[in-house]
């Protein structure tokens, strides 16, 4: 089986972005002392991957075209794969942690639902949303 250029330069791209993924998050985990900021940045970057990732996955899904299937699954796979790096390099407490990153996730994945498949969250999204934020103030605030 012979690739195609432009393939062979895709899959270099991916596989060379793979691997700094891989090495920055190595830097990351590193840091014992994370602020803040850069906490909820993080947090915030995987919930835009892994939303993304299963949209990615969803308008696959419901592709016409193999073509365009296989390029949807293989990006999904490879965002995915980025941001359980991501989620999981950080030296922090993940249990408590947790209830902050559902909260990003939640609202990345209502506007990526409003914005690309045109779903206007219902009220009763809206308000179950609301006590998700809730929680997640609760548990971020708490001291353990």
């Amino acid at each position: 089986m012979t690739l195609t250029r432009s393939k062979k330069r895709f899959y270099d791209f991916l596989i060379r972005d793979m691997v700094l993924y891989v090495e920055l998050s190595s830097r990351v985990s590193s840091h014992r002392n994370m602020s803040r900021i850069a906490t909820v940045l993080i947090l915030l970057a995987a919930a835009a991957l892994e939303a993304g990732g299963d949209a990615l996955i969803r308008a696959g899904l419901h592709s016409n075209s193999a073509r365009a299937r296989i390029l949807m699954f293989g990006a999904a796979a490879i965002i995915l794969f980025a941001y359980g790096c991501t989620v999981n390099a950080p030296p922090w407490d993940f249990g408590r942690l947790l209830g902050l990153y559902v909260v990003f996730f939640f609202v990345v994945a209502q506007l990526l639902s409003w914005l690309i498949f045109k779903q206007v969250p219902s009220p009763t999204i809206l308000i179950g949303g609301t006590l998700i934020v809730a929680g997640g103030i609760v548990v971020s605030l708490a001291k353990t």
